[in-house]
């Protein structure tokens, strides 16, 4: 079992409805990396960590967890993925807490009471996104920034050694942008592989070791982010949106 790459992709392609996505992808996540995937809209980057994590099937080539081929793989607590925000929850009267608890559920024997570290893994991920003052409150009192905090924070709930986020700075205020960012490089400090998908860099730039772009699909470039040519363009950081009227809400994607 080849430990030393927690994900691992040869030759991977994927197609939907008939139509390539991905093609032809090589690619090897060493442990302790921070990996941006980067791409225009459409470049595929969603679909490829979405077959990386086992939720689109490979049209060819092959995909690995931990050393483990992805239809053999079980170890699932090992991995944390966040998607996009969207779909979830709304309407269900949930505190962020018991939000948050749900990404312990493959940590717990089941039927049984959260023990002290499950209590501990929940407090310790609201606060990395900075959201502890906020344990108590109802789910749809929250921004769509702040949400989106709390996706993260049901993730890093169960303790991953792997985490891998989908566009997490998509559609959310500055303020929750920086708070994502602040706590990713926390976990980065610990040792944590994490690849995540962004449309540009922005407040994640210096928490970035290497940057992989897609177009139409395929990598043009894998190396470190000064060494991409469009590496000025996606560095900006983004400009403070001007205030237009109450934020909307976003429903969470199911706990």
């Amino acid at each position: 079992m080849n430990e030393t790459f927690p994900v691992e992709l040869h030759g991977a392609s994927v197609s939907l409805g008939g139509r390539p996505i991905v093609r032809d992808v090589d690619l090897a996540v060493p442990a302790g990396q921070v990996i941006a995937i980067l791409g225009a809209n459409g470049s595929g980057k969603s679909t490829l960590v979405r077959a990386m994590v086992g939720l689109h099937s490979l049209t060819a080539g092959s995909a690995s967890l931990f050393g483990q081929p992805l239809g053999r793989f079980r170890q699932w607590h090992r991995l944390g993925y966040v998607p996009q925000r969207s779909t979830v929850t709304h309407g269900i009267p949930s505190t962020v807490s018991e939000v948050v608890a749900a990404g312990r559920v493959s940590r717990r024997t089941p039927f049984l009471p959260m023990r002290r570290a499950d209590r501990e893994a929940i407090e310790r991920g609201l606060a990395t996104v900075g959201l502890a003052d906020r344990a108590g409150h109802r789910i749809a009192t929250l921004s769509g920034g702040q949400q989106q905090r709390v996706l993260i924070a049901r993730t890093l709930a169960g303790e991953p050694d792997l985490l891998v986020l989908d566009e997490p700075n998509a559609g959310v205020d500055v303020a929750s942008q920086e708070a994502i960012a602040s706590a990713l490089t926390t976990l980065a400090r610990e040792g944590a592989t994490i690849v995540v998908v962004l449309h540009e860099l922005g407040p994640f730039a210096d928490l970035i070791d290497r940057t992989v772009v897609l177009r139409s699909g395929r990598i043009i470039h894998d190396g470190p982010p000064s060494a991409w040519p469009g590496h000025a363009a996606h560095h900006h950081r983004p400009a403070v949106p001007p205030v237009l009227g109450p934020a909307i809400k976003a429903p969470l994607d199911g706990a």
